[in-house]
């Protein structure tokens, strides 16, 4: 592996981290800023907003410039989004400090995926594309539960600030590994936002908001699901949250493996399985030790879809990689917005913890409906040359 794909999963774990680690320490924020749970769950929709609207601006902005430089200064912008997480005095300050972070996030990963495509020999760029995405299911195994437990043993205030350590030693990591002839792109903004004119972008993308919100709709509520409905400690929480980054670890190899042979198949049996998982998910909440094994097997089934909608949406809009790449996260993390805010506003009018998955499950369900449309118009259309 060359040392710059170590730098660049390096900030993608701290990236990672950053995201979901608040959904293990919601009752904790909920109680310190004095809101409800749902409430302090519209900062997971705000980040994820952040990610939507504000990354694909960003990119733009910096699409001309050194990449290395373009980089090292995206997670500058990282670092100070979470230092100003861990000193928020109240829910509003909390509120904007996600969203500075968040300006970051689909930017770093869509010029991050094309310098670490060039890095290597052609033959191994999905490759290398893929190991980038590894740092965020790492978060997930390792820095997630270890935030979780951190927050919950000093307070959150602790978690944001280790966050911001490990993005200084990625800012560090980038200037010295990554190689400094690392060229922006050409910046043709119109050139580049044609892309989203093309049906199967605009299909791909939406599969990727379903399914996303499909995953946020429950997985936001994760740790009140568990405890008040299941039965689970606090600290058995963090054990849960760290199998099911397992399986994400596992489902995002597991993805990058069946897409390579048949990505329509591996897209429609992931959402299809996705749907079922949550079904047995609502059936066996009340149970600790089936909830939790359904929980690692739905981890698993959620990170196979990442890898085949990427590499689809770089396939149909090939001729703009970079933004193509951040505008695909920001797909992502609308579905995380509007799974997070259904979520609440399903808990808001009095649908219970456990009937959530039920949510995601239908969510699922229509991103198969779209995805079996794509794939059936995709049969009458050239297949484009791969990135």
């Amino acid at each position: 592996m060359p040392l710059p794909l170590i730098a660049l999963i390096v900030a993608s774990f701290a990236i990672g981290t950053s995201e979901f680690v608040i959904v293990g320490l919601l009752p904790e924020l909920a109680h310190d800023f004095s809101v409800s749970i749902p409430q302090a769950g519209y900062l997971v929709s705000a980040y994820a907003l952040g990610v939507t609207f504000g990354s694909p601006f960003v990119a733009v902005l910096v699409g001309r410039w050194n990449r290395r430089v373009a980089l090292i200064s995206l997670m500058g912008v990282f670092v100070i989004g979470n230092a100003l997480c861990a000193v928020a005095p109240g829910y509003w300050t909390m509120m904007a400090a996600r969203v500075v972070t968040a300006l970051s996030h689909g930017a770093f990963f869509g010029i991050g995926s094309v310098v670490a495509a060039d890095l290597v020999p052609r033959e191994r760029r999905a490759r290398a594309v893929a190991l980038v995405f590894l740092g965020l299911t790492m978060a997930n195994v390792l820095g997630v539960p270890a935030g979780t437990i951190l927050g919950q043993a000093a307070g959150w205030r602790a978690t944001f600030g280790a966050v911001v350590v490990i993005g200084v030693v990625s800012m560090v990591a980038i200037a010295v590994l990554l190689p400094g002839d690392l060229r922006g792109g050409s910046g043709r903004i119109l050139n580049e936002v044609r892309i989203l004119g093309r049906p199967q972008v605009l299909l791909a993308m939406l599969m990727a908001v379903l399914s996303s919100a499909s995953l946020f709709s429950v997985f936001t509520y994760i740790a009140p699901l568990l405890e008040n409905v299941a039965g689970v400690t606090p600290h058995g929480v963090s054990f849960v949250l760290l199998l099911f980054g397992s399986g994400l670890t596992i489902g995002g190899l597991l993805g990058g493996r069946l897409a390579d042979r048949h990505s329509a198949r591996t897209i429609m049996g992931t959402l299809a399985a996705i749907a079922l998982v949550l079904v047995m998910l609502w059936l066996v909440a009340s149970d600790s030790v089936l909830a939790v094994a359904v929980i690692a097997i739905w981890g698993v089934a959620v990170f196979t879809m990442v890898s085949p909608l990427q590499t689809r949406v770089i396939d149909h809009a090939r001729d703009a990689p970079n933004l193509a790449s951040t505008i695909n996260q920001g797909a992502f993390n609308l579905g995380n917005a509007g799974g997070a805010w259904l979520g609440g506003a399903a808990l808001g009018v009095g649908v219970s913890y456990a009937r959530l998955p039920l949510i995601g499950a239908a969510l699922a369900v229509l991103g198969l409906v779209v995805a079996i449309t794509a794939f059936r118009l995709e049969r009458h259309e050239p297949v484009p040359k791969r990135f």
